[in-house]
């Protein structure tokens, strides 16, 4: 009888321990069993998780994630926007029948916010990652309540709807996070269109505004006719419908143990991930936007991009540039216009292979009408400006007609996907012979045309030469003069003319002075005066080789960061050039943004947005200030600065090349984003160029690359051995001039390469990171670093494989081979170091050595 009760008591003892564990492994949630603190749901199959999270900033959010992938992968958040801060907060069925999150004073934070005609409600959470409230006995998927599924954040599953639900009037959308650690709603959106012909944008939620920034093409029975790569993924089933019930798009793994899903990123890319099992990680299968020719309009109404071809934007037979001057420099933008006027009766379709169709919200749709109809109908209609195959599946089928501008087209090889598009051009241009096909500006080849071109051009030509002597004499004399006014009213807008900058008033600043023609706001001096108190000693934010830079206040209120350039710079009126000339065309997010510029007498100063936390290099190489680096800090300021340098090599108007990338190069704003400034080195390549030379070689000691120190030569790899030199001081915390280990011997690279072959790479972070870092994350940037510092230029990868390897932790990265200018200073380096602002000849190729500026 003692050993029964012994048992007893063991097993009593067992069960108390156990049987917490066995409850909460429960799915389902009613409203006397709630979901607090710790607990969690799980899925039957144990697919996914539901519970409460916190991402280290001490707020609580219930999401969803994946139960059996170790690393916590989210895929629904529950109060994306409105998140708890105590551990008694619970998730339960209040008493109007909906799922609430309550807080710690039983305040309702979050809800389904639905009509229940019946209480006897459960919340439920299914294998599909869908998150249901339905009636107690009632599992029928038709008649859920509300479901996580009908209300996505960023992430869609496999079996989840995007797109307009008619019944409900509602048009489900994926949102990104504000950041990789806020889940907040974030600043892009994916959403269907469902005007005209539908079809999914990106969009861009600015401040006032909304932009879209990549546009999917409308679906064409077996994928969006923007999206090729759809047709190679076999593993997905993609569905479409649009029907009296809805207007959806939804993909199916076809193999149910793979994971998939497709993700708004805050960064704005639309993404696609594979689950791989052997080595458990997340593959990136699929990305958008991929190239320049993803960009929204990228080559404006009627125009075609080429990502083929360079340039990428091209008029197609029947059409010229709008404007020949921005083609010529590679800006699309401004589009093509008709060569020839159109006859209504006469015109022709001139069919086009492999098109992404244009842009469809206003598009007319017949789903009946077959395609020698549809041409008929745009035929009979003299607005109709084209059309396609609505489907084009079983031979095609259905009609598609635009009246309006076409915009956003793009040309894939033949291998690559797109279909058929038909567009309106007159009778002339159509009946031109084959050899008169349009070229990439869009004008004909045929020889009566070249010879007229050609005398045409030469007698421009010679009006050209005539009017710039005359008017080069006439902008000498207002220069002139203008150097011979006094005081802070004498400022010289002919001078700036003359100097082959056009500036404009465009925005009303204190006592600026109004000019019709101008392109690019022009300061008065005394408005800067006032604003930086004098330029005093306050106000300093810096000084570099051409001069100093000063915050200042508008009277408006606007913070302004003002660069005045050094009287006794030689450069400085080229720096000023190039800038203006440059940044004025530039916009990107890293990138620093130019305001306005002011030329009065011997002063030349710039105008820029003003940047809270001020260079990089005067947090990170402070060891009191670089503790506000932390790990994901460093990384998303290296991500930042590739996407800059990205934007400047590959997707600006202009093919950039720095030339002068370092970390006072580089400013940061009150999020820490960095933006790159200083473009007075900056060169301008054309389409074709990938390389040129010079003899007069300008830049910074440490982060030039040998080819273009030592001979002259600089290209996009120039660029990027900078990128690696920043990456390094990045990771490290230390300068790479400067920095000596081992009795001078190594220089930062060198120090880098001899940690990476002993495989010690970790020891070079920077102690001031401290222990909370991703570990994989920093081996990686090291690794990149290293690639992008390899001595030979053609080892070295682009910034669009350096943005891959960034954003990608399964990507195989090649091992990198010794780094150029790896080795310490010579006798003769020690020497001259120690001067500032002196220049040094390398194989007769003058070296301009700059410090910081």
């Amino acid at each position: 009888m003692i050993t029964i009760h012994y048992r007893t008591a063991i097993i009593f003892f067992i069960s108390s321990i156990l049987l917490p564990c066995f409850i909460l492994a429960i799915d389902t949630i009613t409203s006397t069993k709630p979901l607090t603190g710790n607990q969690t749901l799980v899925s039957e199959g144990e697919v996914f998780e539901l519970g409460f999270f916190d991402l280290g900033n001490n707020d609580l959010y219930i999401g969803i994630w994946y139960k059996q992938i170790e690393k916590r992968t989210y895929v629904w958040v529950a109060n994306r926007d409105s998140p708890v801060s105590s551990s008694s907060s619970k998730l339960t069925i209040g008493e109007n029948g909906n799922v609430i999150l309550q807080n710690e004073f039983e305040t309702a934070v979050w809800s389904s916010n639905q009509s229940v005609t019946e209480v006897n409600t459960v919340a439920q959470l299914l294998d599909s990652g869908n998150f249901v409230l339905r009636l107690e006995n009632d599992s029928n998927p038709q008649n859920y309540i509300w479901q996580s599924f009908e209300n996505p954040t960023d992430t869609l599953l496999p079996g989840m709807k995007l797109g307009l639900n008619r019944k409900t009037g509602v048009n489900r959308f994926l949102q990104s996070w504000k950041t990789d650690a806020d889940p907040g709603s974030g600043e892009y959106s994916f959403k269907m269109n469902t005007d005209g012909f539908p079809e999914i944008f990106i969009l861009e939620n600015e401040t006032k505004s909304v932009t879209p920034v990549y546009r999917s093409g409308p679906w064409n029975g077996r994928r969006f006719s923007g999206v090729p790569e759809m047709k190679s993924a076999s593993k997905i089933e993609f569905d479409f419908w649009n029907n009296s019930d809805e207007i959806s798009y939804s993909f199916q793994m076809l193999d149910n143990s793979v994971y998939s899903r497709l993700v708004m990123s805050s960064s704005g890319q639309l993404q696609r991930f594979t689950w791989v099992e052997p080595s458990r990680t997340w593959s990136e299968y699929w990305f958008a936007p991929r190239d320049q020719c993803d960009s929204y309009r990228q080559c404006g109404p009627f125009g075609v991009c080429d990502a083929n071809a360079s340039p990428v934007c091209k008029c197609m037979k029947g059409f010229r540039p709008k404007n020949q001057v921005s083609w010529d420099l590679r800006d699309g933008s401004d589009g093509c216009v008709r060569s020839s006027e159109l006859d209504c009766g006469s015109d022709k379709f001139l069919p086009l292979k492999n098109m992404k169709l244009p842009e469809s919200s206003k598009a007319f749709v017949d789903l009946s009408m077959n395609l020698s109809r549809c041409a008929a109908m745009c035929k009979s209609n003299c607005s109709c400006t084209g059309y396609a195959n609505m489907d084009i599946t079983l031979g095609g089928s259905g009609c598609v007609l635009w009246a309006v501008d076409l915009f956003d087209m793009r040309q894939y090889a033949v291998s690559e996907g797109g279909q058929d598009l038909y567009v309106r051009v007159a009778a002339s241009d159509f009946d031109q012979s084959p050899t008169t096909g349009t070229s990439e500006n869009g004008s004909s080849n045929n020889v009566g045309k070249t010879v007229g071109i050609i005398v045409g051009s030469c007698a421009v030509i010679l009006i050209l030469l005539l009017f710039f002597c005359l008017r080069r004499k006439k902008m000498q004399r207002l220069k002139n003069s203008s150097i011979n006014r006094k005081g802070p009213q004498g400022r010289s807008q002919d001078y700036l003319m003359s100097e082959g900058i056009i500036v404009q008033s465009g925005k009303d600043y204190s006592n600026e002075t109004k000019t019709d023609d101008l392109e690019l706001p022009l300061f008065d001096f005394t408005t800067l005066v006032i604003a930086t108190n004098n330029f005093s000693v306050e106000n300093k934010l810096g000084q570099g080789g051409f001069g100093s830079v000063y915050k200042g206040v508008l009277m408006e209120g606007e913070i302004i960061a003002v660069k005045r350039l050094s009287r006794t710079s030689g450069q400085g009126i080229e720096e000023l050039k190039n800038e203006v000339q440059l940044i004025a065309k530039l916009q990107h997010r890293n990138l620093v943004r130019l305001l306005g510029c002011c030329i009065e007498v011997e002063e030349k100063l710039l105008v820029y947005e003003y940047m809270e936390h001020k260079s990089l290099n005067t947090i990170l190489f402070d060891k009191e200030k670089s503790a506000r680096l932390n790990w994901k800090r460093r990384f998303d300021i290296i991500s930042g600065i590739a996407r800059g340098l990205l934007y400047l090599h590959q997707d600006s108007r202009l093919r950039i090349i720095h030339r002068d990338l370092k970390a006072s190069n580089v400013l940061l704003d009150k999020e820490m984003t960095p933006k790159i400034s200083d473009f007075g080195m900056a060169r301008i390549f054309g389409g074709d160029q990938t390389e040129a030379e010079t003899k007069k070689v300008v830049g910074t000691h440490g982060y030039m690359s040998p080819e273009y120190a030592m001979d002259g030569l600089f290209s996009i790899k120039s660029d990027v051995f900078s990128f690696g030199v920043l990456v390094l001081e990045i990771v490290s915390g230390k300068k790479n001039r400067g920095f000596y280990y081992a009795d001078n011997q190594l220089n930062l690279l060198g120090h880098t390469w001899n940690l990476w072959t002993q495989g010690k790479a970790l020891e070079l972070l920077d102690e001031t990171i401290g222990a909370e870092f991703s570990k994989d994350e920093a081996l990686r940037c090291i690794q990149i670093g290293l690639l992008c510092v390899q001595e030979h230029a053609e080892d070295r990868p682009n910034m669009s494989k350096v943005l891959l390897m960034l954003s990608s932790d399964v990507l195989n990265l090649p091992q990198p081979k010794y780094p150029g200018f790896s080795l310490g200073k010579r006798h003769h380096e020690i020497e001259s170091s120690s001067k500032q602002d002196e220049s040094l000849t390398i194989n007769e190729v003058t070296v301009t050595i700059l410090d910081g500026r």
